[in-house]
């Protein structure tokens, strides 16, 4: 292939992606619009939108899936588990109401997108992935695309990272069937938490928490939602 070949399918290429970057923003916010009477934000914040349109999803999605990498729904990456839809992606974002510089923990890494977007808004994320596999190639993945504020470790998420606690933001990307009981503490003082709570293959609520001065959570619903469920981590004796 000569050089000239190789430059224009390059090209070719960052325009198919560019293109798709741009319907997938207009379908965030054709259905940001649709469940405003849900979330009451008939429109997310401009920086969430850029951190969407910055975010390579091609690179966070099996080969085999690089056609559909920008449709606006979730798509498996193995082990039981997928990448969420884009949208959903972007209203839990926008929902943690991040400032830059803002410390987030993110329950279930999975491929890493989540946390890419949190990263492109200027937060340092702390992200715990049950799965061996997915934790390491998350921080493979997100080490080879420059996102060097995102921390990855292996853990049970029902126990979040006290180590690194308290956090201004809590995002988690499966569905307990309770709000777990370690995460709270871990919230600072006006700190945000998103999180979806229901159980498997029936109704799950989108929620958003801000933790008041007394330690108490102000709950608010957001959307009804459909999560893989959230998993503890196997103990070593099963």
């Amino acid at each position: 292939m000569s050089v000239e070949q190789s430059s224009g399918e390059t090209a070719r290429g960052a325009a198919r992606w560019a293109a798709a970057r741009t319907r997938l923003l207009h379908q965030i916010a054709a259905d940001t619009a649709e469940t405003a009477s849900w979330t009451g934000r008939p429109a997310l914040a401009a920086r969430v939108m850029r951190a969407i349109a910055c975010v390579p999803r091609e690179a966070f999605v099996a080969p085999s899936d690089g056609d559909v990498a920008y449709d606006n729904r979730p798509l498996g990456i193995g082990c039981g588990q997928t990448i969420s839809q884009p949208f959903i992606v972007a209203l839990m974002s926008d929902l943690l109401d991040l400032a830059p510089g803002e410390r987030v923990l993110e329950i279930g890494t999975g491929c890493g997108y989540q946390s890419a977007v949190l990263a492109e808004l200027g937060a340092a994320v702390f992200s715990v992935e049950r799965v061996p596999e997915l934790a390491e190639a998350a921080r493979q993945r997100l080490r080879r695309l420059g996102y060097e504020r995102v921390h990855v470790r292996h853990g049970d998420g029902f126990d979040g990272w006290p180590q690194e606690a308290p956090f201004d933001g809590i995002i988690v990307t499966a569905a307990p069937e309770e709000l777990p009981p370690a995460l709270p503490p871990q919230l600072a003082t006006g700190g945000r938490l998103v999180i979806p709570i229901g159980p498997r293959g029936d109704n799950q609520m989108l929620w958003r928490c801000v933790k008041q001065a007394d330690g108490t959570l102000e709950m608010r619903r957001m959307l009804p939602v459909a999560f893989v469920p959230m998993l503890a981590e196997p103990s070593p004796s099963r």
